[in-house]
């Protein structure tokens, strides 16, 4: 078991990170038009198109099992 003095030393590096994680939510400016809070989130086109492949096919598969 831990004790006290290592303890209470953990548990301030933990508050103190914690505070850091605080302090730049904070200061991050936030955007209130969702379409640049996406803008740039989606570094490989490709990929990303593919997936909507994935997606669709995926929900067809499912709509055939329903409809049976």
């Amino acid at each position: 078991m831990l004790d006290k003095t290592r303890l209470e030393q953990r548990l301030i590096t933990l508050e103190q990170a914690v505070s850091e994680l605080q302090q730049k939510v904070e200061t991050k400016p936030t955007s209130e038009n969702w379409l640049e809070k996406l803008t740039g989130s989606i570094s490989d086109e490709a990929a990303f198109l593919e997936s909507l492949e994935y997606g669709r096919a995926f929900r067809q598969v499912d709509r055939s099992d329903e409809q049976s």
